[in-house]
């Protein structure tokens, strides 16, 4: 048997530490009792209540050192004690006070508890509780009283006088070393102007940041508003970074705190998501769990960033089986690890496939019976595909149609097709293709009981080619980025945030729709390059340029996410529309299908071209 030393070692310590924090309780008990005939007998015992002192002493040790045990006031850490502790104290003396006082009057005929003033009962745990609350509170208070500055440490300066920001001037008071030395709090409530926490004062709002840095010399900045409005975060950013500040950290969004991903002690750098973030996503849980518990789950392209998320976001709900389904095998063999590290009982299958490979989707469909499927396979980068229209046409097309036929024939539930809002008025390959998509769900959807729904959503922040990576990466290397024009606008919506509402609007869907994800307002690319830059610590235009270039094949410098005639209906979700689209014409579709499939595989591509322009009257191709 292999003895770890380590192990035994923490216990003898463990140990150690109770023995001692008994022994201090039964002499802090000892000398209650005295003090407590002390005080009433103004500092002279008479000699013939000795006896009855014994006698209480025994009885209170007996009494009160199980009741802290049991209470768990010996499993407590001296330097984060607070007051969850205090209460628990308090319960216990008032418990062992409660116990010793009818035990006095059960055993009053007795010599040793009689012929005494009862009043000394309730004195000595009056004395009881300050003493060992006082020994559990010392260090702390130490702390507090005589704070050990550590060379070096920065002076800091904390966004948010709530409890976040407590909890993080508690942390960074009670920890040893620490790389920060806090000088106070700004907020902007104004019931906090003044207050002082653990010694520290609010001095002033986040609008005073300079001058608050320029008075303190202040070298650093904690955001600690985890409920924050990504403008409030952004506000403080910038007041921090117009005072001159390089050192800005930012405590993690309450949805991650609460999911139980990190805490609120962790601090991390801040990033584009908290800058660019929106309001917190309002989900229908049940609906959303009912949608997906028990049910076997398929979504295609599982390896990719949208998908992979969205297998994270199913497992939360109780899916009986969950497929995961991409031709990218290192993708799927990461994905399927992760999963089976942070959900082991969770029933997956991985799968490696095309969605082109007819024969192979069926045998999947045949074998497993998807009663869910989340189609988000797609290749998506628009200059690309403006290069290879017929990979376009028989990945996001053809496949889509490949994955419908088999959902149809083996009794799927609901499908639900990831679209984009470069399908709004298509201007390149890549958007028509998966205007194209919507329709065939649009067509389908007529066939038999499975239902058919496309989501369309804008730009996901960080996923695999976005714009973000690939700033990064040039900003690294301190190389230009090419912004394609000065007025360029995106809608970006965070990869959980778009999956979440994905899911959302899956359940809401009676088949038939396709729902408009609200994306926000759109945000201009070159002051995403900025502000990326200024993450980075350096500075636009000087440490790292930025240049223009023309809009390449299939851009648009705006990106819509409804067409002009289309306009949307409201939902029971603030943040979900529905397009108002017209009927498709499924003769047409079929046939215009048909000649796609002859023309992407001859490589056709002005032909692809005028086809699409046939069957989406507003694709308008740019090059």
């Amino acid at each position: 048997m292999k003895i770890s030393f380590k192990n035994i070692f923490t216990e003898k310590r463990q140990i150690l530490r109770l023995l001692s924090f008994l022994v201090a309780d039964a002499i802090l008990i000892v000398l209650s009792v005295f003090l407590s005939f002390l005080v009433r007998f103004e500092g002279q015992i008479p000699f013939r209540y000795l006896l009855n002192i014994e006698g209480i002493i025994s009885l209170s040790l007996i009494i009160t050192l199980p009741i802290f045990y049991f209470s768990k006031l010996y499993y407590f850490s001296w330097i984060y004690v607070s007051t969850e502790e205090l209460v628990s104290l308090m319960k216990a003396t008032g418990l062992s006070f409660l116990i010793l006082t009818a035990s006095f009057f059960v055993l009053k005929d007795h010599p040793i508890f009689s012929g005494f003033p009862r009043s000394t009962l309730f004195i000595t745990y009056f004395f009881v509780f300050i003493l060992t609350g006082g020994v559990r509170f010392a260090k702390r208070i130490y702390l507090q009283i005589f704070p050990t500055k550590k060379r070096g440490a920065e002076k800091t300066l904390i966004v948010g006088a709530g409890d976040a920001g407590e909890q993080i001037l508690r942390n960074i008071l009670s920890s040893r070393p620490n790389q920060f030395l806090p000088i106070g709090f700004v907020d902007d409530h104004p019931a906090k102007q003044g207050i002082i926490i653990h010694g520290l004062k609010v001095l002033g709002k986040i609008d005073d940041i300079p001058k608050v840095v320029k008075e303190n010399k202040v070298e650093g900045l904690i955001i600690a508003i985890p409920s924050g409005t990504s403008q409030i975060i952004r506000k403080a950013v910038e007041k921090g970074r117009d005072a001159g500040l390089r050192k800005i950290k930012i405590i993690p969004p309450i949805d991650e705190v609460l999911a139980g991903r990190v805490t609120l002690g962790v601090l991390k750098e801040v990033e584009m998501e908290d800058l660019l973030g929106r309001e917190p996503v309002s989900l229908d849980q049940k609906s959303i769990e009912d949608f997906i518990r028990n049910k076997t789950v398929l979504v295609t392209g599982a390896a990719g960033s949208i998908g992979s998320e969205l297998c994270r976001q199913i497992t939360k709900f109780d899916p009986s089986i969950l497929i995961l389904l991409d031709q990218d095998e290192t993708g799927i063999f990461n994905i399927s690890e992760e999963l089976e590290d942070k959900f082991p009982r969770l029933n997956k299958v991985s799968v490696v496939a095309d969605i082109r490979d007819e024969e192979k989707i069926n045998r999947i469909f045949q074998e497993f019976h998807p009663q869910v499927v989340f189609h988000a396979a797609a290749y998506k980068h628009v200059p690309l595909m403006e290069k290879h229209p017929d990979e376009a046409i028989k990945n996001n097309v053809l496949g889509t149609e490949v994955l419908t036929k088999a959902a149809l024939k083996n009794g799927t539930e609901k499908f639900i097709f990831i679209s984009t809002d470069k399908a709004v008025n298509p201007s390149s390959i890549m958007g028509a293709t998966k205007r194209l998509g919507e329709m065939i769900c649009q067509a389908w959807n007529q066939k038999n009981h499975t239902k058919f729904i496309s989501v369309r959503f804008g730009n996901v922040l960080n996923s695999r080619g976005s714009v973000i990576p690939i700033f990064r990466e040039k900003i690294k290397k301190r190389e230009p980025i090419e912004v394609t024009h000065p007025e360029m606008k995106r809608f970006f919506m965070t990869t959980p945030e778009a999956c979440l509402l994905v899911m959302q609007a899956g359940a809401m869907g009676q088949g038939g729709e396709v729902f408009v994800l609200d994306m926000g307002n759109p945000i201009k690319i070159v002051d995403l390059a900025r502000e990326l830059i200024r993450l980075s610590g350096l500075e636009p235009d000087k440490d790292v340029p930025i240049v223009f270039t023309q809009p390449r094949p299939g851009e648009k410098i705006f990106e819509e996410i409804l067409t002009a005639e289309e306009g949307t209906i409201t939902t029971q979700n603030q943040k979900i529309f529905m397009a108002k689209l017209s009927n498709i014409n499924q003769e047409k579709l079929n046939a215009g299908l048909d000649k796609l499939e002859k023309l992407a595989h001859n490589g056709e591509k002005e032909m692809i071209i005028k086809t699409l322009k046939e069957l989406i009257p507003n694709y308008r191709n740019v090059q």
